[in-house]
This record gives structure tokens, C-alpha cells and sequence, in this order.
């Protein structure tokens, strides 16, 4: 079957189902995203204040709040944070070096580096040195670990044994 955007020949299972009468699209599942990723980007104003109103019902906020402040909640909370200390104890050690370091004046809060924002993450290329960081957004430091791998010192030997 061809797409109708990218003219390519391409297997049927490279299209979606269309769920009403179960015949194929004409744009293949990599067109198909692009194309509503762009709309997206294109109406982004519209998504975010849409995302918000659903995420904000008084339902919604209702559960959480009351699954939140349940032992159910914060244990099921605790237990994924533990979990992630388990599997990653120097990235801890980093994390608390730099809020250390941040409180007593050691090191000093930037803006992004790459947008200027004034609200920055402390972001380690390596963790294995805790103070040398670079300061990004949200945004920019997600962009950074999707594109990238810190670098992870070798486990203890303690925690190894």
C-alpha cells in the first residue's frame, strides 16, 4: 500500500485501522504521528489549557487528594522512591550533594544555558562529580536525557557484594 503523504510502498501493517468500518488509512503510522505532532505543536496553547480542565475537574482532584493522603498512596509513593534509590544510589548521593551545596552557599543557582529560563534543574553530565553541573529548564533537561546517557560511575564495592 502506498502512503498518501510520504509516497512510499509500505506493508499494511505499517497503517492504522480506521475503528468505524475497519478499512485502512491512506498516511502510514509514521506520517500519521508527524502529522499530529505538528498540530499539536501548532495549537499547543489550546492542548496545555485543555490538558489542565481535564487534569482539574473537582472529580479528579478529589481522588487524588484522597488517594494521595491515603496509607494506600503514600506507601505505593514511598515504595516507588525507595525502589528508585535501590537502583540508583549515586544519582542520590549527587542529588543531595547539590541541594547541600545550594543551601550552604557552596554553589549558586543559574538560569538555563540554553533559554535563560530563571526556574533551572542542576543537571550532571557525570555523576560521579556531584558539584559539576549544568543548569537547564524542565525542558531543555528532558530534551537533554532523551538525546543522552549521563554517566554513571561503577556501583560500590559494599553495594556490589
Amino acid at each position: 500500500m502506498t502512503c498518501r503523504i510520504c509516497q512510499m510502498m509500505k506493508p499494511e501493517s505499517e497503517f492504522y485501522r480506521n475503528s468505524r468500518n475497519q478499512r485502512l488509512y491512506t498516511d502510514c503510522k509514521e506520517c500519521n504521528c508527524a502529522k499530529r505532532r505538528a498540530h499539536r505543536a501548532a495549537n499547543l496553547g489550546y492542548y496545555r489549557d485543555y490538558d489542565r480542565a481535564r487534569a482539574n475537574t473537582p472529580e479528579r482532584i478529589a481522588g487524588r487528594a484522597s488517594y494521595n493522603s491515603s496509607d494506600a498512596g503514600r506507601e505505593t509513593s514511598n515504595k516507588r522512591v525507595r525502589a528508585y534509590i535501590a537502583r540508583n544510589p549515586q544519582k542520590k548521593r549527587a542529588t543531595q550533594a547539590v541541594n547541600h551545596a545550594v543551601r550552604t552557599g557552596r554553589l549558586i543557582r543559574q538560569p538555563c544555558e540554553v533559554c535563560g529560563e530563571v526556574k533551572a534543574q542542576a543537571h550532571h553530565d557525570d555523576y560521579s562529580k556531584p558539584l559539576d553541573v549544568r543548569w537547564l529548564c524542565a525542558t531543555h533537561h528532558a530534551e537533554w536525557h532523551r538525546h543522552n546517557t549521563p554517566k554513571c560511575p561503577p556501583q560500590d564495592q559494599e553495594q556490589a557484594a
